[in-house]
């Protein structure tokens, strides 16, 4: 069973565990990590949620995603979730955060990391990953118009865009 830590609504740690998918007691927050992957020509890396997923099945998503483990920072939960998805890796310093969501009593970092790769090179883990692609910010956007995409809103997906159209390539 996956533990993860306990936050309050500052983002201070409560000092408790508490099973991954278990309920929310009022007052109790957990971390999410995103990592986005853009390449040198400003598309995105997208992968499309395995049809066995208990959220999202079968729909297009940023580049690795996942719950934040007990005693993990966001930024090697984002490093870790892209070597288990993609069979990737990134090293965490390397990973920039861009934002924070908060929704369903959780804290959501979006990391970026721009890195050219080669699909092929890509092991995706069954359970977790369908497929993978790039994708352009509007092929993004189609993709969201014709409900084949997590259901983020337009104008937070085209931020991400910018922040890594303003970013320095690093390809590490």
């Amino acid at each position: 069973m996956e533990l993860v830590d306990l936050y309050d609504e500052e983002r201070r740690p409560l000092g408790r565990t508490a099973p991954r998918f278990s309920k929310r007691e009022k007052g109790e927050w957990r971390l999410i990590a995103h990592l986005c992957i853009f390449d040198s020509r400003g598309r995105l890396l997208l992968q499309k949620r395995s049809v066995g997923k208990r959220v999202w099945p079968g729909k297009w998503d940023v580049s690795a995603a996942g719950g934040v483990s007990a005693g993990e920072t966001t930024r090697e939960a984002a490093a870790r979730e892209l070597e288990e998805e993609l069979g990737l890796s990134a090293q965490a310093p390397h990973l920039r955060s861009v934002c924070t969501v908060t929704f369903n009593h959780a804290f959501d970092d979006y990391f970026i990391l721009k890195r050219d790769v080669d699909l092929r090179n890509l092991r995706l883990q069954e359970e977790e990953v369908s497929a993978v692609r790039w994708a352009t910010r509007q092929q993004v956007l189609d993709l969201i118009r014709k409900d084949e995409f997590v259901p983020y809103s337009e104008n937070f997906l085209g931020y991400l865009f910018d922040m890594a159209r303003n970013m320095d390539f690093q390809n590490k």
